[in-house]
């Protein structure tokens, strides 16, 4: 073999090595991640610990601090990780409704899925946000624009009740409360026709 073809290989082989390396490094890094959601949906964001995901994710404390070497980067990739494999509703698409009745319970029917399908984490997260700063930090930028632009465009034409209702019913905790009892389409219909009754007295 001459010298430039032996060269050509071991660099072949260094960038192997190098790339199976960087997959393996991936794939801890989405372990601890995907450990930490788990946690974080059943304990709560504040109450786990760096033992807990480690332990879940199968690797030293050594290991996961080589990953996040502070706590917002693992509550951004958590967080992110989490509105990747179910986003927010799409806020804009109810612009194509015209204001009134249908958009709201059209939006809220959207919205309730989501907080079904996301239950024991949002809850979690939401109750430790009103102790833990990092979480509502957290909170506030993954759900905020996405609920604050909700109620600017379901409160188009709205005066301040209606509007308040409106900002109950976008509310998880109301959610929790209505769909238990009715379901989410129900309870979507029910607080559209609320909110627009009460824009009409």
């Amino acid at each position: 073999m001459s010298t430039s073809a032996a060269q050509h290989s071991a660099t072949k082989k260094r960038s192997y090595r190098l790339g199976k390396r960087a997959e393996s490094r991936e794939q801890t890094r989405q372990r601890i991640v995907e450990a930490a959601v788990d946690l974080h949906g059943t304990l709560g964001p504040a109450r786990t610990s760096v033992a807990q995901i480690a332990q879940r994710a199968g690797v030293q404390r050594h290991t996961f601090y080589a990953h996040f070497p502070d706590d917002r980067s693992l509550w951004l990739a958590c967080s992110g990780l989490a509105m990747d494999r179910d986003p927010l509703p799409n806020v804009e698409r109810w612009a194509e409704i015209a204001p009134g009745g249908g958009r709201i319970r059209r939006a809220l029917e959207e919205i309730y899925a989501w907080f079904g399908r996301n239950e024991e984490l949002t809850a979690c997260v939401l109750r430790d946000a009103e102790f833990h700063q990092l979480t509502r930090e957290v909170a506030e930028m993954r759900m905020g624009p996405t609920f604050g632009r909700a109620s600017e465009l379901l409160g188009e034409g709205l005066c301040d009740r209606p509007r308040a209702l409106l900002n109950v019913a976008l509310d998880f905790h109301c959610w929790r409360v209505l769909g238990a009892r009715l379901g989410n389409a129900e309870a979507a219909a029910f607080m559209a026709e609320t909110i627009v009754r009460s824009a009409q007295t």
